[in-house]
């Protein structure tokens, strides 16, 4: 039973500690993704792993969640799971857009990346009131 409650206090930690690494990454990837659109020399492949790395840490966020109410039977705050599955739904449509917004790309990206940035810190402001 004590192990139980380590575990789920060990995930827990762990939700609340990969938020920085949701929110940082993708703010890192989105400025990066803008400066890219004016200046020719940061547009390398890196930015795009750099990217789709931020970008996953999404899903696993919102996968630590849904394992903190399904396993450990927490509650969550109103809107905090909504901010997490705008989250994906907006990597989606983000991705979606990528052909008709070629010629505007780095612009798609860059503003995708602030405002998944912006979602994270919003969820996790309403998230304190665990």
């Amino acid at each position: 039973m004590a192990s139980s409650a380590l575990t789920g206090l060990a995930l827990l930690d762990l939700h609340k500690n990969w938020a920085w690494f949701v929110i940082i990454g993708n703010g890192l990837a989105g400025v990066w993704a803008l400066g890219a659109h004016w200046y020719t020399a940061l547009r390398t492949r890196a930015l795009w792993w750099f990217t789709a790395v931020a970008e996953l840490t999404i899903f696993v966020q919102v996968i630590l969640g849904v394992a903190l109410v399904n396993k450990e039977k927490l509650e969550f705050p109103k809107f905090h799971a909504f901010y997490g599955f705008v989250a994906i739904m907006a990597v989606a449509i983000i991705y979606s857009y990528r052909h008709q917004m070629r010629h505007r790309l780095y612009l798609l990206y860059g503003l995708g990346g602030l405002f998944l940035m912006g979602l994270g810190i919003r969820a996790m402001l309403v998230g304190q009131g665990r």
